[in-house]
């Protein structure tokens, strides 16, 4: 089974890296760029085949691990 689990920063949370992603876009040439948020994805293959369960141990491993819920959010969603 296939998963991904998206973790990006909270609104309001200052983005350093998402802005300085934006300065390099606009110095490039690049047209319309408004703003960037910087974020990361987790592609998670897992042995389970009970979508359920699947989708709490990934949320279980987000709160735990791979988000830091003070300042990030996350979406996990089961692909197959």
């Amino acid at each position: 089974m296939k998963a991904r689990v998206t973790v990006t920063l909270k609104n309001g949370v200052l983005d350093p890296q998402g802005k300085a992603i934006e300065g390099a876009l606009k110095s490039l040439g690049i047209e319309g760029v408004e703003s960037v948020r910087q974020g990361k994805v987790f592609e998670i293959e897992l042995s389970a085949g009970d979508r359920v369960k699947a989708e709490a141990a990934l949320k279980a491993a987000a709160d735990k691990l791979l988000a830091n819920t003070v300042v990030e959010n996350y979406r996990v969603e089961v692909l197959s």
